[in-house]
C-alpha cells in the first residue's frame, strides 16, 4: 500500500481504517509488544514507536509529539497515527508483534506501507 501527503499536511494513520489492519498473527497472551519501525532509503531499519503489553509506550525523539500509536487488544492489532509529516518521514513502514512465549521472543512483522511525504 502506498500513501502519498503533502508536508504538514492533516493525519494520517497506518494499521487503521481506511487502510487495511496490522493484527498479530498469534495469541494476545503471547505478545510482549506491537510497534512500527520505518526504513528510509539507503537507511538502516529504524524504530518509530512501540507500545507494551501493559501499555506503556516509547517513541523514537523525532516522533514524540507528532505521532501517536494505539492498540487495540480485542482485535490484536496496532495502528500509529501521524501529525505534521515531514519529508524526511519518508519512508517505507512495518509494523510488528513480538511475542514472548516459553521464555523465547519471535517477531511478525507487516509487508510495509510506502508513505511519501511530499515538500
Amino acid at each position: 500500500q502506498v500513501q502519498l501527503v503533502e508536508s504538514g499536511g492533516g493525519l494520517l494513520q497506518l494499521g487503521g481504517p481506511p487502510g487495511p489492519p496490522c493484527a498479530a498473527p498469534v495469541s494476545i497472551f503471547t505478545i510482549s509488544d506491537m510497534g512500527w519501525y520505518r526504513q528510509a532509503p539507503g537507511k538502516q531499519r529504524g524504530l518509530v514507536a512501540v507500545i507494551r503489553s501493559g501499555g506503556n509506550t516509547n517513541y523514537a525523539d523525532s516522533e514524540k509529539g507528532r505521532f501517536t500509536i494505539s492498540s487495540d487488544n480485542a482485535k490484536n492489532t496496532v495502528a500509529l497515527q501521524m501529525n505534521s509529516l515531514k519529508p524526511e518521514d519518508t519512508a517505507v513502514y512495518y509494523c510488528y508483534a513480538r511475542r514472548l512465549y516459553k521464555l523465547t521472543y519471535s517477531d511478525y512483522w507487516g509487508q510495509g506501507t510506502q508513505v511519501t511525504v511530499s515538500s
